[in-house]
């Protein structure tokens, strides 16, 4: 689906202003379309031992043009006052996915979707936020990220009548993971999607990497461990020495753009790092921006940001919108898949790299192909370990790496 012009969006965004004003003024506090571009599904970040998240299903029939049969309310909600809706990461990828969805059965995204912000980052501001969007009207919230983890908990069973969307966690009130029959969690294999930016920058020619990603929660740790063993992974196919690839690899301690995370990309640039993969939401921006100053590459995350820079050389992308369309198509043929943990991973397209986009001179859609339907087969297994809490969380620690030097900065 082409996105709107900026001004349409624009337009949206104030339509969408004023839906929440109004709700405030009350005092009320999928047989998924196939991706667009080949997208890894994440092992179990809260709990061992458990069963695997299933696979999402891919033969229920679609359903179209059925604006007089369906009148169905969509609201996505944003963990806290920084987390924007247009912030050309992970809410951004949502987002689409509900305005394609509402597209595809007649429905006026303007109307029948919203987006709410939570006014403080914390469990209660985003209780009181899910109120607000079910009083406007929603009959399913989408609820991006892992700030969600104890506040749907709660949700669940406050609003048994909503159906809620978890993306990348699982409702978890302290005593174990648990989707009550509203709750569908969507996770994602971030380690392929890594895996396959690092191979595709080490096969391109580069040998000084870098990685910056935001917090180590399990999706970051995912993303980051990923980009090492695929860059690690291709420096053996290309018969090169140990030590002739380095990675410096550092979580910056958030998400938001700031001055001091592009001081320190311009830095890492300026001493001889190539492209540096930033998994850390609008703290992204700041690593391109600071590619952009030094003439370099910086590979986006979680959606294709091409367009938002063209020193961007490619996006380790989650089928964000893809999933979010399949759960609400799911829905509306009355297939909810409730009490579901789903995982989005190269068997379904769920993750990859977006080749049509990706400004590779050496890189081939052949070769993407291969290492994906490789990590697909589970002939390539890329690693799934997380730190343990309070415990190392450096790559060193934790990876078998044979050639890749990674300069760890804590």
């Amino acid at each position: 689906m082409k996105k709107p012009s900026k001004i349409l969006a624009l337009v949206l965004a104030l339509m969408l202003v004023v839906a929440m004003v109004a709700a405030c003024a009350e005092e009320a506090p999928p047989v998924a379309d196939d991706p667009v571009v080949d997208e890894p599904v994440a092992d179990d970040p809260v709990v061992e031992d458990e069963e695997e998240p299933a696979p999402p299903a891919d033969d229920e029939p679609v359903v179209e043009d059925t604006a007089d049969d369906v009148d169905l309310h969509v609201a996505l909600v944003a963990h806290g006052p920084e987390s924007i809706q247009f912030d050309g990461s992970f809410n951004e990828g949502a987002w689409w996915g509900i305005v394609e969805f509402l597209e595809g059965q007649g429905l006026d995204p303007a109307s029948n979707a919203a987006f709410f912000q939570a006014s403080a980052a914390d469990d209660e501001a985003r209780i009181d936020t899910m109120l607000l969007a079910i009083e406007w009207g929603a009959d399913v919230l989408i609820l991006p990220g892992f700030h969600f983890a104890a506040s749907v908990y709660e949700a669940q069973d406050l609003f048994p009548e909503v159906m809620f969307v978890v993306l990348d966690t699982r409702p978890n009130g302290g005593d174990g993971p648990r989707e009550a029959a509203n709750t569908v969690s969507i996770l994602y294999a971030e380690e392929q999607s890594g895996f396959a930016a690092g191979y595709a920058a080490v096969m391109e020619g580069y040998t000084e990497l870098g990685f910056m990603g935001g917090i180590a929660v399990p999706a970051v740790v995912r993303f980051g461990h990923g980009f090492v063993e695929g860059a690690d992974y291709a420096a053996a196919a290309l018969g090169l020495d140990e030590g002739d690839i380095t990675i410096n690899y550092h979580y910056i301690g958030g998400f938001a753009p700031s001055p001091e995370v592009a001081t320190m990309a311009g830095a890492w640039y300026a001493a001889g790092t190539e492209v540096i993969f930033a998994a850390a939401g609008g703290a992204g921006f700041s690593v391109i921006s600071a590619a952009e100053d030094a003439g370099t590459w910086a590979i986006g995350v979680d959606v294709d940001q091409a367009d938002d820079s063209d020193r961007v050389l490619t996006s380790a992308m989650k089928a964000l919108g893809v999933s979010v369309n399949d759960m609400l198509t799911d829905f509306v043929n009355g297939n909810f898949r409730g009490g579901s943990n789903l995982l989005f991973d190269a068997s379904v397209n769920g993750v990859g790299l977006p080749m049509d986009t990706s400004r590779f001179s050496n890189f081939t859609v052949a070769q993407f192909d291969a290492i994906m339907a490789q990590m697909a087969a589970g002939s390539i297994v890329v690693s799934t370990v997380l730190p343990e809490e309070g415990g190392s969380t450096d790559p060193n620690d934790l990876l078998d790496i044979n050639l890749v030097n990674v300069n760890y900065i804590s």
